[in-house]
C-alpha cells in the first residue's frame, strides 16, 4: 500500500519538458521491469507523455497491487465521555491535520501516547477502526495521534519515507511529526517516557525513520509491513525496496526498542525489509542481549517470534513473522481497510511491547 507519487509533477516547458517526461518514464518503467513489478511498459500511460502521465501510471500500478480502500468514517458508538478530537498542527516544515482519541478511561490518569501513521489512500478515521487501537487506548488509558498525511504533499496519501529531504531530524515530515507529538505531550501531561510510535506500511517505514531520528521522543516503535530507515532516496530505489532487492541498508543509529510484524505471503512489501528493521535495530542496540524464538498458532494463524533482550533482561526488539498473512494489520478489524482479521493481534502485541518497558 505504498504510492510513490509525492506532490505534483514539476513541470517543464517545450521540448525540454518532453524529454524530461520521456527519460523519467523510461528510467521507472525499466526500474520496475528489473526488479520483477511489471512486465514491460507501464500500462495506461498514454503516448507521448503529459503533466499527469507517470504519477497516474505509477498509481494504477500500485492500484493493481493492492486492494481499494473503503470510504473513510469516524468511529460509531464511542464510549460515554470519550472524545475522538479534530486538529491542525503547523511548523517551518509544514501544516499536517490529525485526529486524538482521549479514552473515557483518561480521567483516571493518562499512561502514555501511541502514534499512529497510516498507510497509503488511509485516513486516521479508516485506520483507527482497522486497528482498534482506540478500544486498547480505553483499557490502557493512553492517548492515541493520528497524523493525516495530504494528498496536497502525496497524492496517495503515503507518508514520503523514501525522500531524502523526509529521512532527517528536524526536517520534513519527521519534524512535523515530531513537533505534532510534543505539543500533544504537553496538552495531554504524557507521563516521561511513555510516548511510543507505530504505522502500517509507508506508515511504518515513517516511524522506523522517527525512531532512528528521534530517539529521545519515541520510546519505542511498532512497524507493520514497512522498510528500514535508509531503504530508498528516491522513486527506483523505492521500488527496488519493495522488492526485497537491495542488498545494504544503512546501520542503526539509535538504540529504540522496535517490535516489527510482517507476512510472509507479502506481495507489496517483501517480508525481508522487516528483517532488515529487526537488523538495523539490533545494530543500535544493547552490546549484551540475549534470543529466544518460539512458534505458535493464534486467530487460525502460524506465527514465528524472535525476542532480543537486552541486559536488563527487558525487551529490546521483537520480530513476528506470521504464515500466509499479506500485505495487511495482523489480527485487525474488517471495519477497516488492509486488515486480516486472522493471525496474532498486532495492535494488543505493540501495546504489551511498548509499555512493558519502564521508563
Amino acid at each position: 500500500m505504498i504510492n510513490f507519487n509525492a506532490g505534483a509533477w514539476r513541470p517543464a516547458a517545450g521540448q525540454t519538458r518532453a524529454t524530461q517526461l520521456a527519460a523519467a518514464n523510461d528510467l521507472v518503467t525499466r526500474t520496475l521491469a528489473q526488479h520483477g513489478l511489471t512486465a514491460g511498459p507501464m500500462a495506461g500511460l498514454p503516448a507521448g507523455g503529459g503533466s499527469d502521465a507517470l504519477p497516474t501510471a505509477l498509481s494504477g500500478l500500485m492500484a493493481r497491487l493492492q486492494p481499494n480502500a473503503p470510504p473513510a468514517s469516524a468511529p460509531e458508538d464511542l464510549p460515554n465521555g470519550a472524545l475522538f478530537a479534530e486538529g491542525t498542527f503547523t511548523c517551518a516544515a509544514g501544516t499536517r491535520r490529525y485526529r486524538t482519541y482521549v479514552p473515557a478511561s483518561a480521567a483516571e490518569g493518562v499512561t502514555g501516547l501511541v502514534v499512529m501513521l497510516h498507510g497509503c489512500t488511509q485516513t486516521p478515521e479508516d485506520f483507527a477502526k482497522g486497528t482498534g487501537m482506540n478500544a486498547l487506548a480505553e483499557r490502557h488509558r493512553f492517548i492515541v495521534v493520528y497524523p493525516h498525511q495530504s494528498r496536497g504533499d502525496n497524492a496517495q496519501s503515503c507518508w514520503n519515507w523514501f525522500s531524502r529531504g523526509d529521512q532527517q531530524r528536524d526536517r520534513g515530515e519527521p519534524a512535523i511529526i515530531a513537533g505534532l507529538t510534543r505539543e500533544a505531550i504537553a496538552d495531554h501531561a504524557i507521563p516521561k517516557g511513555k510516548v511510543f510510535v507505530a504505522g502500517l506500511s509507508a506508515g511504518a517505514a515513517m516511524a522506523v525513520i522517527l525512531g532512528d531520528t528521534y530517539p529521545d521522543l519515541f520510546k519505542s516503535v511498532g512497524a507493520h509491513s514497512g522498510l528500514p530507515a535508509g531503504a530508498a532516496q528516491d522513486v527506483p530505489s523505492a521500488f527496488a525496496a519493495m522488492a526485497g532487492r537491495v542488498i545494504e541498508s544503512a546501520p542503526g543509529k539509535a538504540a529504540t526498542r522496535t517490535i516489527v510484524f510482517h507476512g510472509d505471503a507479502d506481495a507489496t512489501v517483501h517480508p525481508s525489509n522487516g528483517e532488515r528493521i529487526v537488523r538495523q535495530a539490533l545494530d543500535g542496540g544493547p552490546r549484551q542481549s540475549l534470543q529466544t524464538e518460539d512458534e505458535g498458532t493464534s486467530g487460525g494463524r502460524t506465527y514465528r517470534r524472535c525476542t532480543t533482550y537486552d541486559e536488563a533482561g527487558t525487551e529490546a526488539v521483537e520480530h513476528w513473522v506470521v504464515e500466509g498473512l499479506g500485505h495487511a494489520w495482523s489480527g485487525g478489524q474488517t471495519t477497516g481497510s488492509y486488515t486480516d482479521p486472522q493471525g496474532p493481534d498486532a495492535s494488543t502485541e505493540m501495546v504489551r511491547f511498548f509499555f512493558s518497558a519502564s521508563t
